[in-house]
């Protein structure tokens, strides 16, 4: 639970002195879009696996 809290904390300070309101929302976006693409990524992996694909 710390380590979520962490990130949470590393999020928002990510954002708290960009200057242009465009610039913050555009980069906002673009996280969690890279944050759903990584989940995807990972629950493909898991699930190839766990079905037993063979990764030659």
């Amino acid at each position: 639970m710390k380590s979520v809290m962490l990130m949470k904390e590393l999020y928002l300070e990510a954002f708290k002195n960009i200057g242009s309101q465009f610039a913050k929302s555009y980069l906002k976006v673009l996280s969690w879009l890279f944050m759903a693409s990584y989940i995807i990524v990972v629950f493909a992996f898991i699930f190839r696996a766990s079905t037993g694909f063979a990764f030659d």
